[in-house]
């Protein structure tokens, strides 16, 4: 009976946490829409017209005021440019060749992810950097998914 109560407990938590899973797919699409219009504005077109600096500041406060609310709930977006690659958090749409930066290391969004409490809503579409240096192995203690360790690993 013990289990069957904290059973029952932890569904009922997880039910709150996560009932608002399937209304935050359909909202996050807003707020990608929203970014891609403060992007379309070229840079420093704003300054030069009122109008269009007036309809940006609406656009880039409408989209902040979308972000809050989803924060209010548990949901944050994910931004990982120059993080290393995570097959958990991201979505690697393509390879580019960078001998600057560390290969597996981010280095386009194409779209930002989403997690909801501790779960990925949606993975973020990205780049990954491909024949720079060897990401170096993340400390002992660090947060993340475990993954198993090789002395020598083969080569891609």
């Amino acid at each position: 009976m013990e289990n069957i109560r904290k059973r029952s407990e932890r569904e009922k938590e997880e039910t709150a946490k996560y009932a608002v899973t399937k209304l935050a797919r359909d909202i996050v699409n807003v707020g990608d829409n929203f970014q891609r219009a403060i992007d379309a504005i070229p840079a420093g077109a704003a300054e030069q017209d009122p109008a269009l600096k007036s309809f940006l500041e609406g656009v880039t406060m409408t989209e902040r005021e979308l972000l809050n609310v989803l924060d209010r709930h548990g949901i944050q977006r994910v931004q990982p440019l120059n993080e290393p690659f995570n097959p958990h958090l991201h979505q690697a749409v393509m390879e580019i060749p960078r001998s600057d930066v560390p290969s597996g290391t981010i280095v386009q969004v194409f779209q930002a992810g989403y997690m909801i409490e501790d779960r990925v809503l949606r993975p973020a579409m990205v780049a990954v950097a491909k024949g720079g240096p060897k990401l170096a192995p993340a400390p002992e203690g660090a947060a993340g998914p475990a993954t198993p360790s090789n002395e020598n690993p083969p080569p891609r």
